[in-house]
């Protein structure tokens, strides 16, 4: 654990070190938006900007870890909403409905999703850690991915292509923005036969 600075009150080890960086993340962002610097995060920590760069390269690092850490709690609401349903089109859709509806507008994943520096992609909502989180929530649900096909590697691919519609749609949500039944049924028309598909040809291989 790096003892330097932290305004007189060091933490007791580099989990606290880290959690109160990225506390410190959530209060910036919460005052002035997603556009921070490292230099305002370690300001209001009363470190140097060296003691943050030693736990996080650079200001998305910091971004995507402080939504990360948001995200258990948002995994279980999503989990809970869909709690019951058998039916991997129903749960996939209301899913998907759900998480565009309850993330739109959050001010911290809009900068990270949009946000642009000197030519550099946007960040992705299928990287590595993000599709490690939609997995988790596949296995939560109260469905039988073996049965309709799914292997792991046809489920991890399933999570990519999750993530990229959830990605797509709070990016651009239509004109006028699709809600309520109008985005179930759209996400349903065109997600629902890709899911439907891996099923249909598990079927004809056993046959």
């Amino acid at each position: 654990m790096r003892s330097r600075g932290w305004a007189g009150a060091t933490p007791a080890s580099d989990e606290e070190a880290i959690a109160r960086i990225l506390d410190a993340v959530d209060d910036v962002v919460a005052e002035h938006g997603p556009a921070i610097r490292l230099a305002d995060v370690a300001r209001r920590l009363g470190v140097t900007r060296q003691t943050v760069y030693r736990y996080f390269p650079n200001a998305d690092a910091l971004l995507i870890a402080s939504a990360m850490r948001a995200v258990d709690g948002f995994i279980d609401q999503v989990v809970g909403h869909v709690s019951g349903v058998n039916d991997p089109v129903s749960a996939l859709v209301e899913c998907i409905s759900f998480a565009v509806e309850t993330l739109s507008g959050d001010p911290q994943l809009e900068g990270l999703l949009t946000r642009r520096q000197e030519g550099e992609a946007v960040t992705s909502l299928t990287s590595d850690t993000a599709r490690t989180f939609c997995l988790s929530v596949f296995h939560r649900l109260d469905i039988d991915w073996q049965l309709h096909g799914f292997d792991s590697i046809a489920l991890d691919q399933l999570a990519e292509m999750t993530l990229r519609t959830v990605q797509s749609l709070l990016i651009d949500p239509g004109q006028p923005p699709r809600e309520d039944a109008a985005l179930r049924c759209f996400v349903a028309r065109w997600l629902g036969p890709a899911i439907l598909y891996r099923r249909m040809t598990s079927l004809s291989i056993h046959e």
